[in-house]
């Protein structure tokens, strides 16, 4: 088993820790429904990343992407909604930062 690059590492421990906690509530909300929309977006590519241990070059691009959109509506939605869907989109956003890190393959 090759070891874990230390972007890797921190990826696996805060997306643990973020699958450990309940998705926030609100029944059918179009502002919930974006965050779990990008949740899962998200969630596909933690997912290969970290059994790859970098990016693949679609990943790279979607992600790159979706950067260059901006995260207005995340924003925006938390913080009409406040905690806990605040905590769990910034959750999402240092995954997005840290998945920006890694290598491409």
């Amino acid at each position: 088993m090759r070891a874990l690059s230390p972007e890797v590492a921190r990826l696996r421990r805060l997306w643990d820790a973020h699958t450990r906690r309940p998705f926030p509530s609100g029944d059918d909300d179009p502002r919930v429904q974006e965050v779990a929309l990008y949740a899962s977006w998200l969630g596909s590519i933690v997912e290969v990343a970290l059994r790859q241990g970098s990016l693949g070059p679609e990943h790279a691009q979607m992600l790159k992407a979706r950067r260059a959109e901006g995260n207005q509506v995340l924003f925006r939605a938390s913080g009409e909604l406040g905690e806990p869907v605040r905590s769990h989109v910034a959750r999402l956003i240092a995954i997005e930062d840290i998945l920006s890190e890694l290598p491409v393959q």
